[in-house]
């Protein structure tokens, strides 16, 4: 069971015509599972849940061996590694003993040239000095080509080690990157595996829960091409501490195509980076919410500088899900209505320029809780669903009430408007 596959039908009806809107949302109701599956599906189900945690921890260990090979490869040309030393090292001796040769070579040539050229007149002192300096000469010569010979050897055995180094290392990398590229395929397959699984499960059943109760207020209007800060708020009224809490929400301008101009992202104290509603998850608070407490999400609808003047509204739903897999959504969605506006020209007095914040004369839905708000105990910055010890599909499946309650608040709303328009 996917969110999307229940939403989707409901927006796409709305961006349509509101009057779709109107005959869906009842027909919502109805998606939710009506049938418990067996055990043997159970069963089955949780093995794929366990083969996609074994895929997943395979894979994040690749991502680490990777990232571990592309080390090891950087690490043989940073300076200061010890084979690079080593290398340089022996480079440097090598043609040092190099030039060393070189001049042992000049000087034995210099004098043999010397004995060559001792005029015929030389005495015997002469000439025994002469064949000494060549002799000497010799000696030098024969040990510095040695030296050079043995350096060079060394250098080239130093510049090997690290040439095989660098060779090993990227083996090592090759094979860490066809390891996570197989890991990676497992895991798809895995997630597959279980998404088609359960595709294809009854699912569990979800409830509506009337002490479950939701609120939305926010600014009264925005100007385009600005931005303003919703406060969706989600309150447990019973006397039972909730699981995970989340819900759904939507923004639309209902003056012209509902999706065309706005554009709304959502953080709460738990996820406080701004993200997309996403179509399956919706929002979570990654926490439970006990008796008499609450839980705000904020939504922030960015206006299109292009959106004409008119009206536009924010509807959302909530829903939850406990460790034993029962969940339930709230019982009716909320909304705040906001009109749009246009930017004043430059120089014009009386400019409503930039979004108005605040919780003033909003219309709700759900009611507004005055008790505190609990943000939960989750450092996460993602609004994915917590290790509640629930199946992974129940979110998405509460979540899909949560949908269809807040269309159905969206279309109280298209109600209402047209009942004016009529009355005028």
């Amino acid at each position: 069971m996917k969110i999307r596959r229940i939403v989707a039908t409901a927006v796409a009806a709305a961006v349509t015509t509101p009057v779709v809107l109107l005959s869906a949302v009842p027909a919502f109701a109805d998606t939710k599972p009506g049938t418990t599956q067996t055990q043997d599906q159970k069963t089955d189900i949780e093995a794929l849940r366990r083969l996609v945690t074994k895929a997943q921890a395979a894979y994040d260990a690749s991502v680490v061996a990777e990232q571990k090979a592309k080390e090891a490869v950087e690490a043989l040309d940073k300076a200061d590694n010890p084979l690079v030393v080593a290398a340089a090292d022996a480079k440097k001796a090598a043609a040092e003993a190099a030039d060393a040769k070189k001049t042992a070579d000049a000087k034995l040539d210099a004098a043999k040239k010397a004995l060559a050229e001792l005029p015929t007149d030389a005495t015997e002192e002469q000439k025994t000095a002469a064949q000494q300096a060549v002799t000497t000469a010799e000696t030098e010569a024969t040990a510095a080509k040695a030296t050079a010979e043995a350096k060079a050897a060394d250098s080239a055995k130093a510049t090997d080690a690290l040439d095989d180094a660098r060779v090993a290392a990227f083996r090592e990398l090759g094979k860490a990157q066809e390891t996570k590229k197989k890991a990676g395929q497992e895991l798809d397959a895995a997630k597959k595996a279980l998404a088609d699984a359960l595709d294809e499960e009854p699912g569990d059943e979800c409830e509506v829960d009337e002490n479950l109760v939701t609120s939305v207020t926010g600014p009264k209007k925005i100007t385009a091409g600005a931005s303003g800060v919703f406060t969706f708020r989600v309150t447990n009224k019973g006397k039972v501490e909730l699981g995970e809490v989340g819900g759904y929400a939507e923004a639309f301008n209902m003056s012209d195509d509902l999706d065309k101009y706005l554009h709304l992202t959502w953080s709460s104290a738990t996820s406080p980076k701004w993200q997309a509603v996403d179509e399956e998850e919706g929002f979570s608070s990654l926490s439970s919410l006990k008796p008499g407490t609450s839980f705000d999400f904020k939504l922030k609808v960015a206006v299109d500088a292009k959106a004409p003047a008119g009206d536009g509204v924010v509807v959302a739903g909530g829903a939850y899900v406990n460790k034993d897999g029962s969940c339930g959504w709230a019982e009716e969605g909320s909304y705040a209505e906001f009109g749009i506006v246009k930017a004043a020209k430059p120089g014009k007095p009386g400019s409503t320029g930039g979004s108005t914040s605040g919780n003033g004369n909003t219309t709700q839905q759900g009611g507004q809780s005055n008790t505190p708000v609990t943000n939960g105990t989750s450092g996460s910055t993602g609004g994915t669903l917590a290790k509640t010890g629930a199946g992974s599909s129940t979110m998405p499946i509460a979540l899909a009430g949560a949908a269809a309650v807040a269309l159905g608040a969206g279309a109280m709303v298209v109600v209402r408007r047209r009942k004016a328009g009529a009355d005028a």
